[in-house]
């Protein structure tokens, strides 16, 4: 087998790096400005000398890197100590840091956006300015929220890491981002999750993966060519993977083998079920039902009894998914467009359209705005849609990113 290009050798290797200087306990900081010189010396030198062992180069480059960093007059003779503690170059260790460094980036002190940061640039090995055009923001932006990042979790103890829950929502979180510049941050979050997964025999995290394989599965048919959105019901399932749908159904089996089941579980579970159904119609919405009644017992979420309430109106009929929809806040995003679906589908076309119209007002995205507008539109016309038998509601779901 050949050896990986250059590039995706030092993406590989970058967060097992700096993971190894950390925790030998370099300030996050400073520990990736050295990791970072280190490979702009492979990048200068290993065309024309490449080591025998890459990951062991890196490590004793970028830790005299990191010592030098660190000389002040006041505190050479610790910085001579420390020297001599330096690692030969040679074998390098076998343990994999990247994981340690996963969590560490998913410092409970951090919020949400600012872990999904550090880990898209310290895991990911992603850049600044991809990371930025990702999020829409400037490039200086996100640098100032990766820098006050790293400030945190160097002021707050590199000991405290993320426990996995914490882990999982954000690794969830980034894949929830999509696409965004020319990052990929949807197959980012698979990629790192297929590492953790590997890793770790907890069934959470296979959920995780289950779901977001599923989900991903049916990307393509999600939008038209110009970027309208495309609802499940009229998706080209022609158009699915179905190989990242059959890993998707494996990996969950042997998550709920185990019998301890979550919240990324039983999600999965009514994504696969969604994908199981050759045609909108044969959906299996009684069992979607139940799933959602064990997800609401996991999580308690409003969001979840907006998607109970969506099952219930495609199980019992319409008026006993209002009566679901009465349980759920109103300020839960998306509810006023599955009301106005139920109360299409209940025959109250007037309300239907006024809510259609209210609720791409609350759209939050030009997609999903375009989207509901036709919806309301479409009624005034007096045009059934195609989905108004046996599908999900527009811009409503099973707790999913997007239909």
């Amino acid at each position: 087998m050949s050896a990986p290009p250059m590039p995706e050798l030092l993406r590989d290797l970058t967060p097992q790096v700096l993971g190894v200087l950390v925790r030998r306990g370099g300030d996050f900081a400073t520990a990736e400005d050295a990791v970072q010189e280190a490979l702009l010396e492979a990048v200068r030198r290993w065309p024309d000398d490449p080591p025998t062992d890459p990951k062991g180069w890196l490590i004793t480059v970028a830790w005299r890197k990191l010592v030098d960093a660190q000389r002040s007059e006041a505190a050479r003779r610790t910085r001579e100590e420390r020297v001599h503690d330096e690692p030969a170059p040679g074998p390098a260790e076998e343990h994999d840091d990247t994981l340690l460094l996963l969590f560490w980036c998913c410092h409970p002190a951090l919020t949400p956006a600012s872990a999904v940061a550090l880990t898209l640039r310290a895991v990911g090995g992603l850049t600044t300015r991809q990371i930025g055009a990702a999020y829409l923001v400037p490039e200086a932006t996100m640098a100032q929220r990766i820098s006050r990042a790293k400030r945190t979790v160097a002021r707050e103890g590199i000991g405290a890491t993320g426990d996995l829950r914490t882990v999982l929502k954000v690794l969830y979180l980034m894949f929830n981002e999509g696409y965004g510049g020319d990052v990929d941050l949807a197959a980012e979050a698979i990629r790192v999750t297929r590492g953790l997964a590997r890793a770790s025999a907890e069934p959470e995290v296979a959920g995780l993966l289950a779901l977001m394989l599923l989900h991903h599965a049916r990307r393509s048919a999600r939008f038209t060519a110009d970027g309208s959105l495309v609802p499940l019901a009229e998706q080209d399932r022609s158009r699915w993977d179905t190989t990242l749908i059959a890993e998707g159904v494996d990996v969950l089996q042997a998550a709920l083998a185990v019998d301890r089941l979550g919240e990324y579980q039983a999600q999965a579970a009514i994504a696969a079920l969604h994908c199981d159904a050759p045609t909108a119609a044969e959906t299996d919405w009684p069992q979607i039902l139940e799933w959602y009644d064990e997800l609401l017992r996991l999580t308690d979420s409003p969001v979840v009894a907006l998607n109970r309430a969506v099952a219930v109106g495609e199980v019992d009929g319409p008026l006993a998914g209002l009566r679901a929809l009465e349980d759920v806040p109103a300020d839960v995003p998306r509810r006023t467009a599955a009301e106005a679906w139920l109360r299409e589908r209940a025959g109250e076309t007037a309300t239907a359209r006024a809510l259609y119209a209210r609720a791409a007002d609350l759209a939050p995205s030009v997609a999903e705005r375009s989207h509901l507008t036709r919806q309301a539109a479409r009624l005034g016309r007096g045009v059934e849609p195609s989905w108004i038998s046996g599908s999900e509601p527009p811009a409503a779901g099973s707790g999913r990113p997007g239909p």
